[in-house]
């Protein structure tokens, strides 16, 4: 011990400890969590422009969106639009290069027109930018194949996953429980009657429910006709979408092959189309009217057993008040062709919010678009709107979406989710589909054969485009 009563080894232990804590003031005090209210301090003041569709999930939302504002100081006109003027107005806004929306909903079949155009902004940058993004975003959480299909595109990303448009199978469990009708349905058809799972069994369904005005259905006889399916016929709809993603894919086959090239009369097509076509036969006469919103509209006025269902639409019908057979519906998988299981297709339309590129607010824009998709906004949003379309893969065990009269809805949503893909990005989309849309409609009422049909279908494609694909 020396004559300061240190040992040797007390001065080196000193020595580390105040070498250390020299360091630490060097490097200045720790630096703070990560927060959108620091984040966004340069941008405060900022008003940014939004444009999105309008839907019970988007007007549920619209109530959550001033807290971005308390908690940054960034304002947001956040605008609702219908579904055909969100498209017009954002897509003109977009092209022309006036940048008055900063942001702008887009479903997934206008990636392509737009990424082709080039008016999309990349965030690949803003992502890459720690004082921007959020390390506790969790990517890996978004529902997925649908994310990755939609945001992404030439090895760029456009946006995050916002909108999980997806079809579902939706029927009348009243009927379906109903003892005289099981027992009829067994005797007729070989098997129980049940929710169904293929298309076979949708096929049987909607014929052993078709009958005309006089008939008896569950021990009560028709006043009117009654359907056995409710499918959506309108040529200006998802009518060729829903043959396409339901039928045609869940059959094996595609519009397009790898490359790009058309393959629309395909004999497997022509077999998928005949199934889709034969279910007109048991459908209302005004099917090749009935738009996306009619469909749950007519389940609702209860005339139909079963229909194939956006199910983002179908949450407006099944609550209290909305319809008299609210609370008696039964929710399923989408049916797929027996055998084929692994080729399990649902048609959905998952959806982004991009950047333009000529908003002048890139950045408080970017973190405007991750604030909506965080867990604690997301959590927010299902639970205020008791429930909804989730975008990420936690939110399906939140309470609101287990438990409740629509948990069996939910978990049809989660079936459809798992195998939804976005559209693949097509520039010539628009053309494609004015002239796939009017072809649909006219197998579903018989003017065409699925043959005469697919065969039209093909030689318009190959006039439009060839490949079709985005290069």
């Amino acid at each position: 011990m020396n004559r300061n009563g240190f040992t040797p080894r007390c001065r080196l232990l000193a020595g580390a400890a105040l070498a250390t804590g020299l360091l630490a003031g060097l490097a200045g005090p720790a630096s703070a969590a990560w927060s959108y209210a620091e984040a966004a301090k340069p941008y405060k003041g900022t008003t940014i422009h939004v444009l999105d569709e309008i839907t019970p999930l988007q007007e549920t939302l619209a109530k959550l969106v001033p807290t971005f504002t308390e908690e940054t100081g960034i304002k947001v006109e956040y605008e609702l639009l219908n579904h055909f003027e969100v498209i017009n107005k954002g897509q003109a806004d977009m092209l022309s290069g006036r940048g008055y929306y900063d942001a702008i909903m887009l479903h997934g079949f206008q990636l392509g027109p737009m990424l082709d155009a080039g008016v999309l902004r990349p965030i690949d940058d803003l992502k890459a930018n720690a004082a921007l993004a959020d390390p506790d975003f969790d990517e890996a959480d978004l529902i997925e194949p649908a994310y990755k299909t939609t945001a992404f595109s030439g090895g760029k990303q456009y946006g995050f996953l916002n909108w999980n448009y997806n079809q579902i199978y939706w029927a009348r469990g009243d009927l379906f429980g109903d003892p005289g009708e099981q027992a009829a349905f067994k005797a007729k058809y070989g098997y129980a009657l049940a929710p169904a799972t293929t298309f076979k069994q949708l096929r049987d369904i909607a014929e052993f429910f078709t009958r005309p005005a006089g008939a008896t259905l569950a021990g009560k006889t028709l006043d009117s006709p009654f359907y056995g399916i409710v499918l959506e016929g309108i040529k200006g709809g998802s009518t060729f979408l829903s043959m396409w993603g339901n039928f045609i894919k869940s059959y094996g086959g595609d519009i397009v092959d790898a490359d790009g090239h058309p393959t629309f009369d395909t004999p497997t097509n022509v077999e998928a189309i005949a199934a889709w076509a034969e279910l007109w036969k048991f459908a209302p006469p005004g099917t090749a009217e009935y738009s996306l919103i009619d469909v749950p509209t007519v389940m609702g006025n209860g005339i139909a057993a079963q229909a194939i269902a956006w199910s983002d639409f179908v949450l407006g019908i099944d609550r209290p008040g909305a319809s008299p057979y609210a609370g008696k519906f039964l929710y399923g998988a989408m049916p797929y062709k027996e055998g084929m299981e692994a080729k399990r297709s649902v048609e959905g339309e998952p959806s982004a919010i991009v950047i333009s590129q000529a908003s002048k607010n890139p950045e408080a824009t970017f973190l405007f678009l991750q604030w909506l998709v965080e867990k604690q906004q997301q959590t927010k949003l299902l639970e205020a709107g008791q429930g909804g379309v989730p975008i990420r893969e936690s939110s399906w065990s939140l309470p609101v979406m287990q438990d409740g009269p629509l948990a069996g809805m939910f978990k049809a949503m989660k079936s459809s989710l798992e195998v939804t893909t976005g559209k693949p990005k097509m520039p010539k989309f628009y053309e494609l589909y004015d002239a796939l849309t009017g072809i649909s409609q006219e197998i579903g009422l018989g003017k065409l054969s699925p043959a005469e049909g697919a065969a039209k279908a093909q030689k318009a494609m190959l006039g439009i485009c060839d490949p079709c694909l985005l290069k």
